[in-house]
């Protein structure tokens, strides 16, 4: 991972979508980014976090296709998915580097477009999330398997004879979002934002402010209830060269 990820990474360290969105506010971007609320987390772990992430946008687009439908035997149906597979809808085809979150626009075409082969594939190259307009399939190994998966439904069917790779590493939509390579994905039980690369670092810096004012109040309340702090009260970890605001 380069320095600048590097440093982004570590100044969205433990910010919260809420955090990041109120951020989105106090530079003028409101409700620029939120993803529409549909756009869900498929499995949470409240004790560690693990479904939560933040990284760079790698986009993907699908689009339905207009070719036949294939009447073969299944022997020639079968290979035929799989040359479909290979040819016409493959997953991201250029490199997934180290942070990248997988962001896909599948339109409106009722298709699994994750599942628990691909999606866990993605997240062992390096990516650490996948977000998708569309659907995902395969849940229960998904979930097995920790993929952390944000996707607007659960569906059952596969690509081969419903749609096509269009393109790849261009500026898409997804949950009504604008997304372009490079974009921070933040995500958690909240949802999914989407902050555009060139304020990023200054969207960062507002957001940890929140951030330990909220964190700040509820270590009181914890306080008041008798409740040993967690992290989610603990401030923020400093670095004196991340310019943290006042």
């Amino acid at each position: 991972m380069d320095e600048t990820r590097k440093r982004l990474m570590a100044l969205y360290r433990g910010l919260r979508v809420t955090d990041v969105s109120d951020a989105m506010d106090i530079l003028g971007r409101q409700d620029r980014g939120n993803m529409d609320y549909n756009i869900r987390p498929l499995w949470r772990d409240v004790e560690t976090f693990a479904h939560c992430f933040v990284g760079f946008a790698h986009t993907v687009r699908f689009v339905p296709t207009n070719k036949p439908i294939l009447n073969g035997t299944p022997e020639e149906n079968r290979e035929a998915i799989s040359r479909w597979y290979r040819e016409l809808a493959p997953g991201p085809k250029m490199p997934i580097e180290e942070g990248d979150v997988i962001v896909i626009d599948g339109t409106d075409v009722h298709v699994g477009y994750i599942g628990s082969n691909n999606g866990f594939s993605w997240i062992l190259s390096g990516a650490v999330g996948i977000v998708t307009n569309g659907g995902c399939r395969d849940t229960d190994e998904l979930i097995r398997q920790r993929v952390p998966v944000y996707s607007h439904h659960i569906e059952k069917t596969i690509r081969p004879f419903r749609l096509e790779w269009e393109s790849e590493q261009r500026t898409i939509t997804c949950g009504g979002v604008q997304v372009r390579p490079g974009d921070v994905v933040v995500a958690d039980g909240d949802g999914v934002v989407v902050v555009p690369i060139e304020i990023a670092e200054e969207v960062a810096q507002w957001a940890r402010v929140v951030a330990e004012g909220d964190r700040a109040a509820r270590r009181a309340l914890y306080k008041k209830a008798g409740l040993p702090e967690d992290e989610t009260v603990k401030p923020l970890e400093k670095d004196p060269s991340l310019g943290e605001k006042e």
